[in-house]
């Protein structure tokens, strides 16, 4: 919508919270982001964000930052209003907005001149379709008798207000069909026989419906399960977080095919630069040149191994802005206990968050790539993608191999997994999809210890747990973990996670770590548990002992078992962490 900004959010949360495709409450209205093609074109004051990698991976030439409401000359982030039908909570009536004669905000009736509700539910579907509530099939379905939309029905909205559940919405129409209630609508086949998927994608604007075969499903339209956000994160890593890297990005234009370099960083009068000398700066444009032409591997798994080797090796802390510094702490021998064969400290890090998708109902999963909604439409796609970035500093964490492989092969750790590995396959074979990865105990027994870790440092540093996050580096190569702060509030980078290494303390507060979740209030249920959580992907885990806000895992609080960690009552060697 154009004109003043109607409401506000922060930047961070066009990302994560309030992406293009999901609902926005302003007031007493509601709103919806609308897709990139639609967003205003980038001017000076926007800020760009470049992270190579993963503009290698998207195909796109850079991010950018979500605009702000700085400069009325360069726009906003545009909203439509949805759902588009509303209700007088004066007169009653049910209707779309514009049939109140409603233009602009606030939507106000005609007859009553009170503000407009937005309806309280909304249908979606797993393919990222949403429409408005299909009030009236609803009513004339369920109530025997079949209209047609084409003649003159008046529907009305009316709560009695006796209690606050769906039995005391009530739905009538003017035509004289039996008054039906809300109750039941929003089970999982309610609509059933009622109404089909009408495959609406209302933030790209007037495109076509797509043919859906889906089942939709009634929600509220404040529900979390409405909009899933589909992030793709990765650290700035050398070379390309190196000062003199960031030079050339700013005069890649003038370099990226000059063929005398040596004159032309001259005539760009970088020949004096403070920092870097004429040679730096020629090396750093050769990179960039040979990155460009290279058929390099640029799937996530790639990108992981390529953070897991630069956090394995030393960066020390150079002239000019860097985005990536990573120490090693020299007394790590007293980790050895621990199975813990090397720490670093990362003094700096530079992350950035892409929004790439979203999706409805079901939360993105790489079993299903196919429900990720798009953001634009085919044919206007533009050269970027929303992004934030965000600076943090972090502890990575590498487990002893020679002993996690002794410890993985043995057979009752492995009929441990066995439930969660299947689990897992069959959450892809629902969508006739082979399985992107294989559960072993490493993975869940990593991710585990590093929920443990997060939990104990909440308390130590003084971070709350939802500003500390988890990046793990699980495969046949990798054996580690990094947690980190990054965050945009004022919970960012203060120094308490590098500070529980330097303190000296870390040793102690891993072992109570995992001392701490030896024992959980839920207990002796959660030990003794099966299966558990999403899907069945966990086994003893629950909240009361390792969960943890969905903003620190990057596996969605799933693939989690303590007992990898401190054994059962039943099998007392079959803990990491208690096996000699």
């Amino acid at each position: 919508m154009k004109g003043k900004p109607i409401g506000g959010v922060r930047r961070a949360q066009l990302i994560t919270t309030y992406g293009v495709g999901s609902l926005i409450a302003v007031g007493s209205e509601s709103f919806m982001v609308a897709g990139l093609d639609r967003w205003p074109e980038l001017g000076p004051y926007d800020q760009t964000i470049r992270e190579r990698r993963l503009e290698k991976e998207f195909g796109v030439q850079c991010f950018r930052l979500p605009p702000a409401a700085d400069s009325d000359k360069y726009g906003d982030v545009p909203v439509i209003r949805f759902p588009e039908i509303q209700s007088c909570p004066g007169c009653n009536r049910l209707a779309k907005a514009k049939f109140f004669g409603a233009t602009r905000s606030p939507a106000k009736c005609k007859e009553c001149d009170r503000e407009l509700v937005p309806s309280r539910f909304v249908v979606c579907c797993t393919a990222g379709h949403i429409d408005d509530f299909p009030y009236f099939r609803w009513l004339h379905k369920g109530g025997g008798f079949i209209g047609s939309e084409t003649q003159k029905h008046d529907l009305k909205l009316k709560a009695t207000g006796r209690s606050a559940s769906l039995g005391d919405i009530e739905i009538s129409c003017s035509c004289g069909v039996r008054p039906v209630t809300m109750e039941g609508a929003l089970s999982k086949g309610a609509l059933k026989g009622i109404s089909s998927c009408t495959g609406r994608r209302p933030w790209l604007g007037d495109m076509p419906q797509e043919d859906c075969e889906q089942l939709p499903r009634a929600m509220q339209r404040g529900a979390s399960g409405v909009w899933y956000s589909d992030v793709r994160s990765a650290l700035s890593i050398p070379p390309w977080s190196e000062g003199v890297q960031k030079l050339v990005e700013r005069n890649w234009k003038s370099l990226r095919k000059a063929p005398d370099l040596r004159e032309r960083i001259e005539e760009l009068d970088l020949a004096n630069h403070r920092l870097f000398s004429v040679d730096e700066i020629i090396q750093a444009v050769k990179r960039r040149r040979q990155d460009e032409a290279g058929h390099t591997d640029i799937s996530e798994a790639a990108l992981k191994f390529e953070e897991y080797q630069a956090l394995t090796r030393t960066t020390e802390e150079k002239p000019g802005k860097q985005d990536f510094v990573c120490v090693p702490w020299h007394d790590d021998s007293a980790m050895t206990e621990l199975a813990v064969d090397q720490v670093m400290r990362v003094k700096r890090l530079r992350e950035v968050r892409v929004l790439r998708g979203f999706t409805r109902l079901t939360g993105p999963s790489a079993a299903n790539p196919s429900q990720r909604a798009p953001l634009y439409t085919a044919e206007n796609r533009p050269d970027w993608l929303p992004a934030i970035e965000v600076i943090g500093e972090g502890v990575f964490l590498r487990l002893d191999t020679d002993r996690l492989v002794a410890w993985e092969s043995r057979p009752e750790v492995l009929a441990r997994v066995a439930p969660v590995d299947a689990a897992y396959r069959e959450r892809f074979a629902r969508f006739g999809l082979t399985p992107d990865r294989e559960i072993t105990p490493r993975l869940v027994m990593i991710h585990t210890l590093a929920h443990a870790i997060i939990n104990e440092w909440s308390l130590d540093s003084g971070y709350p747990t939802a500003s500390l996050r988890e990046r793990l580096y699980v495969s046949d190569k990798m054996s580690g973990f990094l947690i980190y702060t990054a965050t945009s509030d004022s919970a960012g980078s203060l120094g308490g996670i590098v500070a529980q290494v330097e303190s000296g303390n870390i040793t102690s507060s891993i072992r109570t770590a995992i001392d701490r979740i030896s024992w959980c209030s839920s207990d002796p249920l959660c030990i003794e548990s099966d299966t558990s959580g999403t899907d069945n992907l966990n086994r003893a885990a629950c909240h009361s002992c390792v969960l943890l806000p969905e903003t620190s895992c990057e596996e969605f609080n799933t693939l989690l078992d303590r007992a990898l960690l401190i054994s059962t009552p039943d099998q007392q060697n079959l803990g990491f962490f208690q096996h000699e």
